[in-house]
């Protein structure tokens, strides 16, 4: 996990964001070590299937706060900064095809595993994990996108109203059920 713990954003909302980003690539960082795990390793299909049930549990628990933070995305920032740059294209139009990129991987993986994973193969259980490595790959790409190219443009452009409104917004836990 990267140990900068500073935060690069000024702007209160855009903190928040930043934040939020934070704590959740903490928690990929530690499922992606199970998915490393089957890239690295020669794994039995016992082991793959234990691996595999940490695996779904971690993503499990990691969907509350990954959707929690999209939703503020795309029903809050998405919309305020879109009127200041545009929504027709652009990165927004990018940014919003990635959110649901990471959905397809992530509700792939969950879809696979659900039920008895004793009948999966090692095979298909190397498959779905693969789509658990795709989410986290587009995921990490994803923040680094947010955060060098829509953050600083809503730091920059967005009025002061806006900006605190937008802080109001956006001010709520993501580890909660709405």
């Amino acid at each position: 996990m990267s140990k900068n713990t500073e935060l690069r954003f000024t702007k209160p909302a855009m903190r928040i964001l930043e934040n939020e980003h934070r704590y959740l690539t903490f928690l990929m960082e530690e499922w992606h070590e199970i998915v490393l795990l089957f890239e690295r390793e020669e794994l039995s299909v016992e082991d793959g299937r234990r691996l595999l049930i940490d695996l779904r549990k971690q993503i499990t628990d990691f969907m509350l706060p990954l959707q929690n933070h999209t939703k503020k995305e795309e029903e809050i920032f998405f919309p305020l900064l879109g009127t200041y740059i545009g929504f027709e294209q652009g990165p927004l139009v990018g940014i919003q095809e990635e959110h649901r990129e990471i959905d397809s991987y992530i509700g792939n993986f969950l879809h696979y595993t659900e039920g008895n994973m004793d009948l999966l193969s090692l095979g298909q259980i190397q498959a779905a994990v693969r789509d658990a490595g795709e989410a986290f790959e587009v995921l990490t790409v994803h923040f680094m996108k947010e955060e060098t190219v829509l953050f600083p443009m809503a730091e920059t452009q967005l009025k002061v109203a806006d900006q605190e409104r937008l802080c109001e917004q956006l001010n709520t836990l993501i580890t909660r059920s709405s």
